[in-house]
This record gives structure tokens, sequence and C-alpha cells, in this order.
């Protein structure tokens, strides 16, 4: 069996092995989200050895030349000593310039120390000291001097647990923007643009809905905000005050009924979907009876950390 290494600690790995589930079995805790290749959250850095690696193009060139690797695209086929992405060293400082809850819903506005260039509907690892998950950008760039991150405390987790202790001035790291399947294409200007979203998933949906208004979006805006009670509907106000755009505020326990009146004016319509795998599934099939063609609805799916 082939050794897997990270600084002084070996150990033998199963030949074949997927290199974030090894690390991650060992007790590393590298973050990760989509395990699709397009997060980026589990980038590492190969000192030695070369696992095999199903997505080298997922990597800019200079990038993986320099031995960076998504662990969820690689497998241990020989002995193998990587390091893992440092915050301290790699990452942007960012600091806490606002703290809002709504309900269990958290908002964090940071200031990074340098400016992060990025669209509306991408992503970011934001870490907590030791701690790291991969966020939507709420924020919209140019306009907003902040970035915004909306952090479901609902359940415990690593990094909830640590949110809910942040406090004005408090210092994170950021990794690099990201970019996933939901964003604002100009060409979608006069096509009707429906926004579906369950819980946080409303985060980068936000930045986008602001995006098409800011781009003088032309066609029928429509946004859908499946929420698990009435405080978790935690940007009502500002939705319900934006002019030319529907919004449906709907409780869980009607999640159903409210899919089932979707009704498809065009089959132009431009579908953007986002929140926990049951939630975009659901969507998902909704969207299909409905008659919104496959290729036009983009979905990111957020996955639950311990």
């Amino acid at each position: 069996m082939p050794e897997l290494s990270v600084g002084a600690n070996s150990w033998a790995v199963p030949t074949g092995s997927n290199l974030l589930d090894a690390l991650n079995d060992a007790g590393l805790n590298v973050p990760y989200s989509c395990r699709a290749g397009s997060c980026h959250a589990c980038l590492v850095q190969c000192v030695a050895g070369q696992p095999h690696d199903a997505s080298p193009q997922a990597l800019a060139a200079d990038k993986h030349a320099q031995g960076w690797r998504l662990a969820c695209q690689c497998r241990v086929v020989e002995n193998l000593h990587v390091a893992l992405f440092d915050p301290q060293q790699d990452g942007v400082p960012a600091r806490v310039c606002g703290l809002d809850w709504f309900g269990d819903v958290l908002r964090v506005r940071l200031i990074p120390e340098r400016g992060l260039r990025y669209q509306a509907g991408q992503h970011v690892v934001v870490w907590n000291g030791p701690v790291a998950r991969p966020y939507s950008l709420a924020s919209l760039p140019g306009e907003d001097g902040y970035l915004e991150f909306h952090i479901d405390c609902q359940r415990p987790g690593a990094f909830c647990d640590k949110a809910r202790g942040l406090q004005l001035g408090d210092s994170l790291r950021l990794g690099e923007v990201r970019g996933g399947a939901l964003h604002y294409d100009p060409d979608w200007q006069a096509r009707p643009l429906w926004l579906l979203a369950a819980g946080t998933g409303l985060a980068p949906l936000w930045g986008i809905l602001r995006e098409a208004l800011r781009q003088g979006h032309q066609g029928e805006i429509r946004l859908l905000h499946i929420a698990r009670d009435g405080a978790a509907h935690y940007l009502a106000q500002p939705l319900l005050q934006l002019e030319g755009v529907k919004v449906e505020l709907v409780l869980a326990q009607q999640m159903d009924e409210a899919l089932a009146r979707l009704s498809l004016s065009s089959r132009q319509t431009i579908a953007l979907v986002c929140g926990g795998a049951g939630s975009v599934e659901r969507f998902a099939r909704r969207l299909f009876i409905a008659g919104v063609p496959r290729g036009q609805v983009f979905a990111d799916v957020f996955v639950e950390h311990a």
C-alpha cells in the first residue's frame, strides 16, 4: 500500500484511495463542499509523488504546475507527500465589520485586507482559525463595500460553533474565489428569470438578483424562498422592497403546493436554484414538469458539514 504523508505524519492507505477521504479519515479536516472539483475548497499541494488526477483541467495551468491539486478529484496510487492549504500563509486576511442575527441565520460582513475580484454567485472558503467552510458570496461587487456571507447556525457544527462567538473586528482568512454554476448572463436580459432558494441558498441568489437589476434586466423576475419558519425568511424586508420582482416567501411545509403553482409563460425561462440536496432535487423536478428545459436550469447544492 502507498504511504501518504502530511508534514511529519505518515500512514499507509489502500491503493486508489480518494485523497480527500484519506486526509479526512486521518483527522486533518480538509474542507470541501461539492466533491465535484468546482468549489476548490479541498486544495492541497503535492510536495513529493503524484496522485491520479481525474480533473487536471479544473485548475489553472500555473497552479497545477506548482503541484496544487483538488483532493476530491485525486486518488493515491504511489507514495505521496502533500501540504495542506495554510490560511495564515496563503489566505487573505479579512476583518469582521458586520454581524447580524436573523433567527438562526448569521449575516457576516467582512472587509478584506486587499481587494478580491469576484462576480455575483461565486463562493470562497472562509477560515476561522483552523476551521474552514466554503460559503457563497451574497454581496454585489462594485456596490457593496464588503463581502457578505449568510451562515445557517441552526445545527451544531465546527464552523457554526466558532461563528457564534465572532465579534466585530475579529480577523478571518479567505481562500481563493471560485465560480459555481450560478451566475448572471447579460444575454438573459429579455428572458424570464426564476430564482428558487431554500434556506441560506438565498445568499448567492441575492447577489445575482441585484446584479440582474443593476444590468437592467427586462424580463420577468420571480424569486421563491423556502424557509423553515418566518424568522428564517431573513431577507424578507429588502426583497419585498425591490421593484419589478415577484417575491414569494414560503414555509417549508408549504413547499410542494408553492412549487405546483409554478406556471411557465415562456420556454426561454432561465432558472437558478440553490439549497440543500433535497430541496434542489425537488426544485429541479418541478421545473422539469413545468417545462423549463434542462439546459436552462442552473443549480448549486449546499453540503451539510458537521
